[in-house]
């Protein structure tokens, strides 16, 4: 699995930086799931390596503008286009009505169903909001001055690697049935051999884990979520020097996001939701918010519209 950034900044879009939104794209299909849809994103879609065909899946943390304002034309867009078979949408209970108002009063009818989830009894009751075979996502409520919530998507643990050259050796035929030992199945052969796959494949695989918290101030919840997550990408509207700003709006700092990558053992972090007023003309800029996380979590890594980063 791989993410990329679409839209990094807080609040409102600057010239380098467009509002959030964040493409998650599945190793196991050609899928991508999509977190949160500011203002722009479909733009940013088609300035990327990211497909809008493919998408399939959208998650909302909360009903702030930055944050939902490009979903109405996205889905319009992927209407007109004729590319979808439709898409499951996750977010706040009040999702649903935003769409369905913004669709029917630009009297857009859409070519493909939408299926939207409400993740609120999700979070509260500690459910699972989706799982297949493969992949598994929770969700938590956050602290922000609306609802808002965090998600994360775990890969189940993958087989182990397949020994090719030992099933060439047992001169078993090339073909599915190299699929069907991988997963270790047993598998009779034409001749009357049996094979066990468990001896042709190395030791399972753990699977890959990403959470995604925005917007909230320092959480509890957002800690719980991430626990040895592999890549959490959270938050940091603020510096430390604006902490007292940060409790206000409720959101993060720079050291927020950090300390909860360090209490909840994540391997990587990366913040994002940067505040326009820090620019590299200002007397902060955003590698010296870079700094200030890494001073607590050294494996931090700033966002930055486009940036593709692998979750391990």
């Amino acid at each position: 699995m791989n993410i990329t950034f679409l839209g990094t900044s807080s609040g409102v879009p600057t010239l380098t930086r467009n509002v959030s939104s964040l493409a998650l794209k599945l190793s196991q299909s050609s899928e991508v799931w999509l977190f949160d849809c500011g203002e722009g994103t479909q733009h940013q879609i088609m300035k990327s390596n990211i497909k809008s065909s493919q998408i399939k899946k959208i998650f909302i943390t909360h009903m702030h503008g930055d944050h939902i304002y490009g979903l109405p034309g996205l889905l319009a867009t992927l209407g007109l286009s004729g590319n979808s078979n439709g898409i499951e949408i996750y977010g706040p209970k009040d999702l649903r009505g935003f769409i369905t108002s913004a669709l029917n009063s630009s009297y857009c009818k859409l070519s493909f169903p939408l299926q939207f989830v409400e993740v609120e009894n999700y979070a509260s009751e500690n459910k699972v909001l989706f799982e297949n075979n493969k992949l598994k996502v929770s969700c938590a409520a956050l602290k922000h001055r609306l609802p808002a919530y965090g998600y994360r998507v775990n890969e189940k643990d993958k087989p182990g690697i397949f020994d090719i050259k030992k099933a060439e050796y047992m001169k078993i035929p090339p073909g599915p049935i190299y699929s069907e030992l991988q997963q270790g199945k047993t598998v009779k052969l034409e001749n009357g051999r049996i094979l066990n796959g468990k001896e042709f494949c190395g030791p399972p695989r753990k699977g890959e884990s990403f959470v995604y918290c925005t917007d909230t101030v320092f959480s509890e919840s957002a800690v719980s979520l991430s626990k040895n997550a592999d890549l959490l990408v959270h938050e940091s509207t603020f510096s430390k020097e604006d902490e007292k700003m940060a409790y206000e709006k409720l959101h993060s700092t720079t050291i927020m996001a950090a300390q909860t990558a360090l209490l909840s053992n994540a391997k990587k972090l990366i913040i994002t939701h940067l505040s326009p007023r820090y620019t590299n003309r200002s007397s902060v800029t955003p590698s010296d918010l870079l700094k200030e996380a890494q001073k607590i979590f050294p494996n931090t890594y700033l966002a930055k519209d486009f940036l593709t980063s692998e979750i391990k």
